[in-house]
């Protein structure tokens, strides 16, 4: 249990000079392979997961405790589950699991601090007569009914 608080404390001293990081996962294994990943408000470079790495390797004694370290930034693939994630991706288009299992898909517009805006855009049936018309709708979705939530790329 030491270590993993001496782990925690390390990596809280780092993030408290980097206000532009966040923590999204720490994760210790029983063989102590510690596995950390990071996001920030302007991305996550190469240079920040080395420094991540520094400020906790260069402060552990590993004749003490042997351990694996590997700091990694949150990818496209990993899903969003902190408002700040939600935030640095305004602009961005979501495709939004609820825990209702429905699927959404739209342009984040805003955050709350307890729910996301989404701009749906789709085509529905014209009331009267043949054809469709275009349709854009703000959809307002509290964050404790997304299961899971991932940034869409369009190519």
């Amino acid at each position: 249990m030491e270590f993993k608080n001496k782990i925690e404390r390390l990596l809280e001293d780092f993030l408290e000079n980097r206000e532009d990081l966040f923590l999204i996962d720490l994760k210790i294994s029983a063989n102590d392979d510690v596995t950390i990943i990071l996001d920030g408000d302007e991305g996550v470079t190469l240079q920040d997961c080395l420094d991540a790495s520094r400020a906790i390797e260069f402060n552990m004694d590993r004749e003490a405790h042997d351990f694996s370290l590997q700091v990694m930034s949150a990818g496209l693939s990993e899903p969003l589950s902190m408002p700040r994630q939600f935030k640095k991706n305004i602009g961005r288009s979501l495709d939004i699991l609820l825990q209702n299992d429905t699927r959404i898909e739209g342009e984040l517009t805003k955050v709350e601090e307890d729910s996301i805006t989404l701009l749906l855009r789709y085509r529905k049936p014209k009331e009267v007569g043949k054809g469709k018309i275009d349709v854009e709708e703000e959809k307002i979705i509290h964050f404790q009914d997304i299961k899971k939530a991932l940034v869409t790329i369009k190519f």
